[in-house]
């Protein structure tokens, strides 16, 4: 008997149909691959199983009945869990009440957070249960809605991205989970557009473009290219990375020490390093190990930071806002697409007036032609799959809506460019269009500092490594130098040992 079966699921939005007659089974035990393109259809259709959204036609069968699937809790009842590529967490509560809520209360608050703590470090998931979400980074914040799931104990376990913000080590101990709930009978469907996961990980793929069923194949009987044909119909573009002609330091970081401020946080401890004009640096660290507060002294949104510590062309801007380091040349890309990087119920227009802000008079007054034009002209140049400038960022498929937010700051011409997590959760044609562009403007001149957790991606794109681990910043590495198991034993903090003895402590 089928554990689920979707025939024909059809679901009319608006401005594009996100899923056309849809059909999917998959077994008792299956870890079944959902594989398609940014706004193909792949999140509408596990929101639809989940209960988050109700088809206009088509049917549902679980374990061979027909059910109607009205509501997430109705879904959870059947035994259906999900992990949201855009996280469901209320910031205000800690990881153990944003779990409790989405559990029957058979256990108190005291137990559930026993057993958070029994799950994480079976899975070798690090979560701290008394940590306020808003403290956590992205990456930590995965780590809580993955236990959430795993606390229900699901016959079908539906993961969205589920290791876009994890690190080697930690996706390697997520597989060994997946395969032990596998063995058990769990069923799980798994949407990434890491192709190398696909195949080592799962039975089955089914493949959606437009919102239709295109494929189903073996993934382990499949390459990357032809698993990328089938998704978008053509391979990805080889990324042209010539060698780095560095110019002058354009961001120099000297002495920057900076306590914690609130409980959980990351203090940072004499952080230096240098960005010059045209090379990028990449920053490579375990989620939670001083990235956010890095990036918040940077960007300007924290200015405690030491007068000098921080310079841009050799000004002092430690204290300067952030719309002024703009001014300077300083653009910024955050980590999270909404809530800061766009507004969810701004349109992509509206988006726009966050940080390109040439379109509003001294005055206040704003040219809306000109705002509409510069949307316009971001959608086309970055190939954002959206209803035009006046679509809401939340109607976005995540992939595109990153598409967009690089892009309005790409296309601001910066003279240094900061991004976290540039690829997080697109398509690899979308990730192989972002590096692009960024190797672009590097070539340009500009200066990048791109923090990922990511190690591939690093490495493809960086011309310096350097690690970020307990708020501590390591010598600075050329790319051409390092390996990935170097860079994994200085995730670790190990960068005062020699290399080889770094990756057997490492190991």
């Amino acid at each position: 008997m089928l554990r689920l079966e979707l025939q024909g699921i059809s679901k009319q939005y608006p401005a594009v149909r996100a899923n056309d007659g849809v059909h999917l089974r998959v077994q008792p035990g299956e870890i079944h691959a959902v594989l398609g393109e940014n706004g193909a259809g792949k999140s509408t259709m596990m929101k639809i199983i989940y209960g988050a959204v109700q088809p206009d036609a088509g049917q549902i069968l679980w374990n061979g009945r027909p059910v109607t699937v009205k509501s997430p809790a109705e879904a959870r009842r059947l035994g259906i869990s999900m992990v949201y590529q855009h996280f469901s967490l209320f910031d205000t509560l800690t990881a153990a009440e944003n779990v409790w809520l989405g559990l029957d209360k058979t256990l108190s608050l005291a137990q559930v957070r026993e057993r958070i703590t029994e799950v994480a470090h079976s899975y070798g998931l690090d979560v701290d249960p008394q940590r306020p979400v808003h403290s956590l980074s992205v990456g930590e914040r995965q780590r809580v809605e993955i236990v959430r799931a795993l606390l229900t104990d699901p016959q079908l376990l539906i993961l969205d991205e589920p290791t876009s913000v994890l690190t080697p080590q930690a996706v390697d101990k997520l597989f060994v989970t997946l395969r032990m709930l596998s063995a058990r009978g769990t069923s799980i469907l798994y949407i990434s557009h890491k192709l190398d996961e696909i195949r080592a990980l799962c039975h089955h793929c089914t493949v959606l473009r437009g919102g239709r069923v295109t494929g189903e194949v073996d993934p382990t009987q499949e390459s990357n290219a032809s698993l990328s044909r089938l998704m978008i119909g053509a391979e990805p573009p080889q990324l042209q990375h010539q060698a780095a002609r560095a110019g002058d330091v354009v961001l120099a970081v000297q002495g920057l020490s900076l306590p914690q401020r609130d409980p959980f946080g990351t203090t940072l401890q004499d952080i230096g390093f240098e960005v010059r004009a045209g090379e990028i640096v990449g920053v490579a660290g375990v989620s939670g190990n001083g990235q956010q507060e890095l990036m918040a002294a940077l960007s300007g949104e924290d200015t405690r930071a030491p007068a000098g510590s921080i310079r841009l062309f050799g000004q002092d801007i430690a204290a300067h806002s952030p719309r002024r380091r703009r001014h300077e040349g300083l653009h910024f890309v955050p980590e999270e697409r909404l809530g800061r990087g766009a507004v969810p119920g701004f349109s992509l227009a509206q988006n726009t007036l966050l940080t390109r802000t040439q379109t509003v008079s001294r005055s206040g007054w704003i040219a809306n032609a000109r705002v509409q034009a510069l949307a316009e002209h971001i959608i086309a140049r970055f190939n954002v799959k959206a209803g035009g400038p006046g679509a809401a960022a939340k109607s976005l498929s995540g992939g595109n809506l990153q598409k967009f937010i690089v892009g309005r700051e790409i296309d601001a011409d910066p003279k240094l460019l900061i991004v976290s997590q540039p690829t997080w959760g697109v398509d690899v044609g979308a990730a192989a269009l972002i590096r692009g562009e960024l190797l672009q403007l590097r070539d340009a001149g500009c200066a990048l500092l791109v923090v990922s957790e990511e190690l591939d991606e690093l490495f493809e794109i960086s011309d310096r490594l350097v690690v970020i681990a307990q708020g501590r910043m390591s010598p600075p590495v050329p790319v051409a130098a390092a390996t990935v198991e170097q860079i994994g034993a200085w995730m670790s903090g190990l960068w005062n040992q020699q290399p080889a003895e770094a990756a057997h402590a490492a190991a």
